[in-house]
């Protein structure tokens, strides 16, 4: 791994995808991390309502970003296969064709989202003493779209070159500029979701600003030129088909997490905190895990562009193998010091409370979701990304839209909403699992 980049249809799969990950697994921890200190700061500096405000807005933030991480996947699938078949025209071509599909992508969701964040947040039932912190953060927040789009775009080309540090040395330079802003804002500037809105936003124009910096330095058939900077009608309908089923099946996936979100909002402020507080576990263990998933793909994607069936199912096997694991450690060591977890972002013992019922049911609940999403994104990597995402939206998301009025609506408890999550994933999972080893033997047998 010393290398510039790895070749990835050579090196040993073992060692080659765990420290493929390590780099993903570091800048995902950075960004839930950057993010929890939002969170932190709000919670202990400016009070509860303004965590509950910041954490009444996650969902809906996912929505809008789940779309462009979606188009990240599909960019990151063609590169590779490009790249694993040596074609330097077709990567470069993909390349720039990607840096515009992403940026128009990110200004359209970033005016469709500050237009709309008072009506949905109020369809959401967002509790009225959190609306108004709630509206302003998420548009705040929702101007940084066109920035995140540009850094999906530059994690998924250099990831798909085999290099997973670039995008972890921008994200540690952003992420330290956030931290900073957040303290002087809320601290010295006395401002409070607005303050830690605006510092995410900048810092995250600042590591798009290095991506774009570095992309046109580097000296392979990834390097982004300003002459080059065109859309390819051909790369484009191609990076569309992977990305718009992936990114409209996590946009999917959050609009059903929104129902959630407003059976969590029929609770208390108290609970909405506490639930707000606990789910940042989610964020940070997720995180680690889609390393794994990303490698997969990435793995995947390249092996499959060299025609290296043998290394296709090591592959998935393997990112499965460690994202089940490392979830699996992770969620006892969130049921052994899950009130300290939750005192960095609230000493109130009521919203400490609330949160341990949530993590009392997902610690051990994490592990469970490797078997539904490593085999979609084993599916990516081979460049099937359409019944995945309808498998999703059956099994995740209308089964979770059916557990709301069903189920939740009859027990009417806290548990019975955070069941649904652990259910939903064991169904999706099957399926998914069955539809990869389906694709498998039809690819293997071409």
């Amino acid at each position: 791994m010393s290398q510039k980049y790895s070749d990835l249809t050579t090196n040993s799969l073992f060692r080659g995808i765990f420290f493929f990950s390590i780099p993903l697994m570091f800048s995902n921890i950075l960004q839930s991390l950057f993010n929890m200190t939002d969170i932190a700061v709000v919670g202990n500096f400016a009070g509860p309502d303004a965590l509950g405000s910041v954490g009444s807005t996650s969902q809906l933030i996912f929505l809008y970003t789940g779309i462009l991480q979606g188009l990240g996947a599909g960019i990151n699938v063609i590169t590779a296969f490009y790249i694993g078949s040596k074609n330097k025209k077709e990567t470069s071509q993909t390349v720039h064709t990607s840096l515009l599909i992403c940026l128009i992508a990110g200004v359209i969701l970033a005016v469709a989202g500050i237009l709309t964040s008072r009506p949905i947040l109020a369809a959401m039932r967002t509790k009225p003493e959190l609306l108004d912190g709630a509206v302003t953060y998420f548009s705040i927040y929702i101007a940084g779209l066109p920035a995140m789009a540009v850094y999906n775009f530059g994690n998924a080309v250099f990831s798909a070159k085999g290099n997973t540090k670039k995008c972890l040395y921008f994200l540690s330079i952003s992420g330290v500029i956030n931290v900073i802003l957040d303290l002087f804002f809320v601290i010295v500037m006395k401002m409070d979701v607005d303050g830690v809105a605006l510092a995410s936003i900048i810092s995250q124009y600042v590591c798009a600003a290095c991506i774009i910096i570095n992309l046109t330095r580097d000296d392979s058939e990834i390097r982004l030129t300003l002459s080059g900077i065109r859309m390819t009608p051909i790369k484009a309908a191609k990076i569309l088909k992977l990305g718009i089923p992936a990114g409209c099946q996590n946009a999917i996936f959050a609009f059903a997490n929104v129902f959630i979100q407003v059976g969590m909002n029929t609770f208390t402020a108290a609970a909405v905190t506490g639930n707000s507080a606990a789910s940042n576990a989610d964020t940070l263990i997720y995180g680690i895990m889609s390393a794994f998933y990303v490698a997969g793909a990435t793995y995947i994607g390249q092996n499959y562009g060299a025609g290296k069936k043998d290394r296709i199912l090591k592959s998935y096997f393997l990112s499965l193998g460690y994202a089940f694991f490392i979830a699996l450690a992770l969620g006892i060591l969130l049921l052994i010091f899950g009130k300290e977890f939750l005192m960095l972002f609230s000493s109130d013992p009521d919203v400490i409370d609330f949160g341990l019922q949530r993590i009392s049911i997902m610690a051990m609940s994490y592990c469970v979701s490797a078997f539904m999403d490593a085999p979609i994104a084993a599916s990516r990597g081979l460049g099937k990304t359409f019944v995945p995402s309808v498998i999703v939206i059956l099994g995740s998301c209308v089964f979770r839209i059916i557990w709301i009025y069903t189920i939740f609506a009859y027990f009417d408890t806290i548990r019975s909403l955070y069941l649904l999550y652990v259910f939903s994933w064991s169904i999706t999972a099957l399926a998914e699992t069955l539809y990869f080893i389906a694709i498998f033997r039809k690819m293997r047998l071409s």
